[in-house]
Order: C-alpha cells, then structure tokens, then sequence
C-alpha cells in the first residue's frame, strides 16, 4: 500500500481542527505543528474572501528531505511510503529543514521540552508524549502511521468537520481517492518540483 491524501479546498473552513486533533494525538511540544492552515484574504473591502489551505507534510515520492539527510535519519517506510526521521541518528544539521520546499519540517529547539508552562513543570499529558521527542533533532508528520495500520484515519482526517480531507491507498486504482484524483483534477503542490507528492488538493 502507497498511503495518500486529498485535500477539498471547497470544504475547508479554516477552523483548524485539524491542527488540534494533531496536536491531541501526539503531545507536540510548544509551537510545533504538524498540520496547519494558512489563512489568506483575497479581494478589496467590502469584497473580501478568505482562502483556506491546510497542509502537511506530502510524503514525496522523491523526498527531497530524504536525499539531504546525511546519516539517514530521514528514511521512506517502504510498507506505506510515509516519510519518517529516525530520531536517534538525527545529528539536528537541519539539511532535511531546507531541503523541504513545503516547510513542513520543524526544529525541536532546546528547552522546548519544558512544557508548555516551565516554570510549573510537564503535566502528566506532557510526561507521557514528551518521551518520544529528542531536542535538537528534526520532527515532523509521521502519517499516523500507528493508527492507519490498527484501521483508523489520520487524526487530522478524523478531526475535520466537514469531510475535507479524504485519506486511502494510491496504489489502488479503485480507492475512494484515486477516483477523486481522476475525476475532479487533482493537483499536487509545487509539481515543479519534481517531489511527487503523495497528497493532492480539489477544488
């Protein structure tokens, strides 16, 4: 199975539930997103709109962040074609941070450990999340990896209110997203660059 996800920008609202259903899963640490939406106004009061564009890490076929990695830490796992870091060979160079022409990859800072209150200590969430976050290492969307393979969506698919983000297998020609891919004009982000990403956006 190749994992993938398209995006109806038609649905999104903008709400970020998504980035909190993220956030909740893994515990991430302050400042630290693994999914986000940019919110742009268009047009010239009173005519304005407002676009919404979730993103997260595309999970490219060619990885750029993959190739930049000195030592590896940046690796596709060849079951699901996830893009992961392997945090014990991270040496934090942040080649992989570069690299990423999305800027989906994040820099675990030192002191962003301490929780979100320092001075008050972790909370019992945060002791039980932190654990599995190195600083000075290089952090990013694993895929939900842990919970497509026990049969679920993403969270950030299963957070989404309105449905926007559909999640299934690439490498099946009759999956619910291949036919949204051929039937509504898909597109990947920045094709131009030649990452094949494995999520796409409708509108």
């Amino acid at each position: 199975m190749i994992w993938g996800m398209v995006i109806d920008l038609k649905l999104c609202i903008g709400c970020q539930a998504c980035s909190l259903a993220c956030k909740q899963e893994y515990g991430l640490p302050r400042g630290i997103f693994w999914t986000k939406t940019l919110i742009e106004e268009v047009g010239t009061y009173p005519n304005v709109t407002r676009v919404y564009t979730p993103q997260i890490c595309n999970h490219c076929e060619e990885a750029p962040c993959e190739k930049a990695c000195p030592t590896g830490a940046s690796y596709t796992d060849k079951d699901s074609g996830v893009v992961l870091v392997d945090y014990d060979k991270c040496v934090g160079c942040r080649a992989c941070y570069v690299a990423c022409p999305y800027q989906n990859r994040h820099y675990l800072k030192k002191g962003v450990l301490k929780g979100y209150f320092p001075e008050k200590g972790l909370t019992p969430f945060e002791q039980q999340c932190y654990p599995h976050f190195q600083e000075g290492t290089v952090t990013k969307c694993v895929g939900c990896i842990e919970r497509v393979n026990a049969g679920l969506d993403p969270a950030c698919v299963a957070g989404c209110p309105t449905g926007a983000r559909k999640f299934g297998d690439l490498s099946d020609p009759n999956s619910e997203i291949r036919k949204i891919i051929r039937t509504r004009n898909a597109v990947q982000p920045m094709p131009e660059k030649g990452t094949e990403p494995k999520v796409y956006y409708v509108s």
